[in-house]
């Protein structure tokens, strides 16, 4: 049975200061990989004051921990929240797992102009923390409009350079980009290390849903690695993986092209969602962009093991297509697969809209291989209303099933992928970790009960066992609900 930590107030003189909290009995897991510890931690304000021997004193609000885990809250370094966030706040879905910052803007696609957006939320401000990441694709069509299907000219990447730098001094803490994505997918590894470079010159990182995950991985690999070093920038992998047969159980070698670079100098980090199915667009599947071509569709949907592979999740003209595989939907138009994706992408052109797809093409050994890297955190590529689980899953499910089921990691170590790793690569050092003066974003557990309950077909289930969620010091989740709360931060703080 779930362990409820109790709340209670000592009763405090009318003059006394707004109550602080203490929690007590709490199994302690810092961020920093240590061993668990017993011990209590007191809140003031919007910091951790103290941990240790602590007594309660008057007017104190105490929470009794016992067999609970207090932990960093949990940072997700790739979230696809920046829509909902303005139209649910509250974001229960994602503080319903622990999470306390996301970092928005991923895979090249941003808010343009990032600084009113960013003003927006500190007037209108969510249950949690966030950052913002400007988008690659997103300044290439601010430069290039519709004429995006060519490299860039050495005046527009000049101009695409210059806007990273305007976004970065309005808040932005890092390029993004999303090179298997049309308007990504067109620009030149050049234009890529230009404005890399001009986010290195304000501290930023380089966050890339690289060029390729399937059959060309290490060429991609390479060029990503490639930017780093001649951009002299920070690297963030977004969600690694190797996506389809012929790549399927070459983690090690991936790997090991990696260490090769971090050896070199590269600062080389990675973020790593636990499940075996990604969420895209239809289109992605062929690489060629050969959409209605037999032979090209035929190889695309042999190389994530089939139409049986691809589910439909999401598609405007014919909502009924939704929750069928392309397979079953070919069996039931009495069409192949190959042409029934054909199908799909001339109802999606014709409607100026694509279908959303979940394609099943990773394996276990794979996903085990790079969740053991020390250099791989854990972050979801969901976000709030996530037609796949892991918008309301990925944490909850690393704790429960990857550490108390399969014992891929230990508890701390899992702690630290979600907490103080995303920390280091944003250079936030008040976060992730547990410490006297760290910012109170804090997140209690029960270690044997929580688990994911979001599935592929209700994607939008709320897990069990995170019991209390704090940000900066204020309870947003508190007893399987969102308090009302709303005291998130846009990160780095305006000085």
């Amino acid at each position: 049975m779930p362990i409820n930590a109790e709340v209670s107030t000592v009763v405090a003189p009318a003059q006394e200061n707004p109550p602080t909290t203490v929690i007590l009995n709490a199994q302690i897991a810092d961020g920093t990989g240590k061993p668990l510890c017993k011990t209590n931690v007191r809140i003031t304000s919007d910091r951790i004051s103290e941990i240790g021997t602590i007594q309660p004193k008057t007017g104190e609000r105490t929470i009794d921990a016992k067999g609970l885990v207090l932990a960093p809250g949990f940072i997700d370094i790739h979230n696809h929240s920046t829509e909902g966030i303005e139209a649910d706040p509250l974001a229960e879905s994602q503080i319903a797992q622990g999470i306390t910052t996301v970092v928005l803007g991923a895979d090249g696609d941003s808010p343009w102009p990032v600084g009113p957006w960013l003003d927006a939320r500190r007037k209108n401000p969510p249950s949690l923390n966030l950052a913002m990441m400007v988008g690659h694709a997103t300044i290439r069509e601010q430069v290039m409009g519709k004429d995006f299907k060519r490299p860039a000219t050495e005046a527009e990447v000049a101009k695409m350079a210059q806007l990273v730098d305007l976004a970065m001094r309005e808040g932005a803490i890092g390029l993004s980009s999303g090179l298997e994505y049309e308007v990504g997918s067109y620009s030149t590894t050049e234009e890529v290390v230009a404005m890399s470079s001009a986010a290195a010159k304000l501290n930023g990182f380089y966050m890339t849903h690289i060029r390729d995950e399937a059959d060309k991985s290490f060429e991609a690999l390479k060029e990503e690695i490639a930017i780093g070093e001649r951009a002299h920038i920070p690297v963030e992998h977004s969600h690694i993986k190797l996506g389809t047969v012929s790549v399927w159980n070459k983690a090690p070698e991936y790997i090991r092209v990696i260490e090769a670079a971090r050896k070199r100098g590269v600062d080389f980090l990675a973020d790593c969602y636990p499940y075996d199915a990604w969420h895209s667009n239809l289109k992605v599947l062929v690489p060629d962009k050969q959409y209605e071509n037999p032979q090209s569709v035929d190889k695309a949907l042999a190389d994530v093991g089939g139409a049986s592979h691809v589910t439909i999740v999401e598609f405007t003209p014919n909502p009924g297509y939704e929750g069928h595989t392309i397979e079953d939907l070919a069996l039931a138009n009495k069409l192949t697969p190959v042409e029934m994706f054909i199908r799909l992408v001339r109802e999606g052109d014709a409607a100026n809209t694509e279908a959303s797809i979940i394609g099943q093409s990773m394996v276990e050994p794979d996903i085990k291989a790079f969740y053991q890297q020390p250099w791989v955190m854990v972050a979801s590529d969901g976000g709030i209303n996530s037609r796949h689980p892991r918008g309301a899953g990925t944490f909850p499910r690393v704790l429960g099933l990857y550490v108390r089921e399969k014992h891929w990691l230990t508890l701390p170590e899992a702690v630290r992928k979600m907490t103080s790793l995303p920390a280091q690569r944003l250079a936030w050092k008040d976060r992730g970790v547990i410490r006297t003066g760290a910012f109170a974003d804090l997140v209690l557990f029960n270690p044997d009960t929580v688990i994911d309950r979001s599935t592929f077909a209700k994607p939008f289930e709320l897990p069990v066992g995170i019991e209390k969620v704090f940000v900066s010091g204020i309870l947003v989740w508190d007893a399987a609900k969102a308090t009302g709360a709303r005291p998130g931060r846009v990160l780095p703080e305006k000085r």
